[in-house]
């Protein structure tokens, strides 16, 4: 990726993110739980790094920065506790696509409200220098991030110290899971 602003990296993310739900929409039964596996670990990693890189930003340096990151904060633990479910339950509940319709509508008005109330505030109060700065910061993070959702974890302490732990466990039950066939 190269040098990239945080804010471009994470909007382009957002994209991401909606393709894999219209991934998850259109696979065959087969190939569901897999389609399913790549959108909940890429909400996992970009939400656990924007806690920990993006917010306490915001927080600092935007005027009223409290209130805009409690909000976000308050819609990724909504998200969070709504992919847990789905995730907990399986794509063979019965109530999967209704849940993962609720999950959808969650993560589009939360990416809405990034960035129009967070984002678009972050580019008028920093430096180009500075967005690229946190985009390499995001991406170090990503790298640490747990791979299953974690409601409660908002805060970018809870995730540092809990963070790279779950990530390991995260990685080694993937392991596993596929040397035993069911990954």
């Amino acid at each position: 990726m190269g040098e990239q602003d945080v804010i471009e990296l994470l909007t382009a993310q957002h994209g991401q993110i909606r393709d894999l739900f219209d991934e998850v929409e259109q696979a065959p039964p087969d190939k569901l739980e897999e389609a399913f596996g790549r959108l909940t670990r890429l909400l996992c990693v970009h939400e656990t790094a924007e806690e920990e890189i993006v917010h306490p930003y915001a927080r600092r340096k935007l005027d009223n920065g409290h209130d805009v990151v409690e909000d976000r904060l308050r819609e990724e633990n909504l998200a969070k506790r709504l992919l847990l479910e789905l995730h907990k339950d399986g794509v063979d509940h019965p109530q999967f696509w209704v849940r993962l319709s609720e999950l959808r509508t969650a993560v589009a008005v939360h990416a809405r409200g990034e960035e129009r109330y967070e984002f678009a505030k972050l580019r008028a109060h920093t430096s180009e220098a500075e967005r690229r700065a946190m985009a390499a910061a995001v991406r170090a993070a990503e790298r640490l991030a747990p791979l299953r959702p974690r409601p409660g974890t908002e805060s970018a302490t809870k995730n540092v110290l809990m963070g790279p732990p779950l990530a390991v466990m995260d990685r080694v039950r993937n392991l596993i899971s596929k040397a035993l066939g069911r990954g």
